[in-house]
């Protein structure tokens, strides 16, 4: 079928919407007519060529309405909304342990740009092949996942909302919910107050936490992080980092790192007590440690999580109901966008005008 889709060609390039050709459904996969997607810092590294070949179509936070089904899909029909979450294979070792972010194929799943069977769904007018992003490549009027990136929601909930449920809201969410899983008596100090951040805020706030520390440099964003939970925020051209064991010479229980900053998670490590851990989401480089005095004389840990160490089809529905409760107002960090201003969506996520832009694909405020 013929499709509109937000694509690049080369790195480091404006997306450009173009027609293109969408395989039809095979036995394990869906049809989705999406309404919207969020805008992930994920993308832009997709875009500038960080992640996976090029042509490719972008967009892993979709959310839409089911139009068709293959043979072997028994968890949604025919009008169900759903929203797109990871690729992963539910066969592997830690995918059967109940751990699909750990998933031994996720790289190749989520960007290798091709489907489970190392096929193509998406082609140019002219049937070049254009590679699949996170299995669903869900800035397109129309997507098609395999059946384990589809999650049935909540109809009497905006849709267009749901979609950062999906990667970035679940990503710090669920590393605190799912993986942590803090007591009330703990301090947990988060590092970067974007939208993984602030879900991580929320989340410890749905925990109990008594202190939640957001360490950012955009007064707007602490702002948000107090509103949505946060106890304390420190902006670090006010209180220089090296300072900052100083504001908490208590330390903190946890921590979690979202910006890939090798000074910042080391500022974290700091920061940890005695047999803490650090946790590091957000894409960075390189980063050198002094085993001993970093790590080891504490018993601190320093781990990696991907995707809030979450069951997508679990963990997004109770997501959902606790925004209905009142519990998780995510809906205070997202703008929405035309189809048509996809760019300027990026250009806002980059500055750090809007912390989750949304764009409306077939969707409508």
């Amino acid at each position: 079928m013929k499709i509109e889709a937000a694509m690049v060609n080369e790195a480091k390039q404006p997306l450009e919407i173009k027609e293109l050709n969408l395989d039809d459904i095979k036995d394990n996969e869906v049809l989705i007519k999406i309404s919207a997607s969020g805008v992930c810092h994920t993308d832009a590294v997709g875009r500038d060529g960080g992640t996976t070949p090029l042509p490719l179509v972008l967009g892993h936070e979709g959310s839409g309405i089911v139009e068709k089904t293959g043979a072997d899909v028994n968890s949604v029909q025919v009008g169900d909304h759903v929203v797109l979450s990871f690729s992963y294979c539910g066969k592997c070792r830690n995918c059967r342990a109940g751990h699909p972010g750990m998933c031994e194929h996720f790289n190749e799943l989520n960007f290798g740009g091709k489907n489970f069977d190392g096929t193509y769904r998406l082609h140019t007018t002219s049937n070049a092949d254009v590679n699949v992003f996170f299995g669903q490549s869900s800035f397109a009027t129309y997507a098609v996942a395999d059946e384990h990136s589809v999650v049935k929601v909540d109809p009497e909930v905006d849709l267009n909302l749901l979609g950062p449920l999906g990667c970035g809201i679940q990503t710090g969410a669920g590393t605190v919910l799912n993986y942590l899983k803090p007591a009330p008596d703990d301090a947990l100090a988060i590092f970067g107050a974007g939208g993984v951040g602030l879900a991580a805020v929320m989340g410890a706030k749905v925990a109990g936490v008594r202190q939640i520390i957001v360490i950012d440099r955009n007064d707007n964003r602490l702002a948000i992080a107090k509103e949505v939970g946060a106890t304390d925020v420190i902006n670090t051209d006010d209180v220089p980092l090296e300072k900052l064991q100083d504001e908490f010479p208590e330390g903190v229980k946890y921590a979690i790192d979202t910006t890939g900053s090798s000074l910042l998670i080391k500022t974290a490590l700091g920061l940890l007590q005695p047999a803490g851990e650090c946790v590091v989401v957000g894409i960075g480089g390189k980063l050198e440690l002094d085993l001993m005095s970093d790590l080891l004389l504490e018993s601190k840990k320093l781990s990696g999580v991907v995707e809030g160490d979450s069951q997508p089809q679990k963990f997004i529905p109770q997501l959902v109901q606790y925004y209905k409760e009142g519990k998780f107002p995510f809906d205070k960090l997202v703008r929405f966008y035309d189809f048509k201003d996809i760019n300027q969506a990026f250009a806002d996520s980059k500055s750090g005008a809007i912390i989750k832009p949304i764009v409306l694909v077939n969707g409508h405020e």
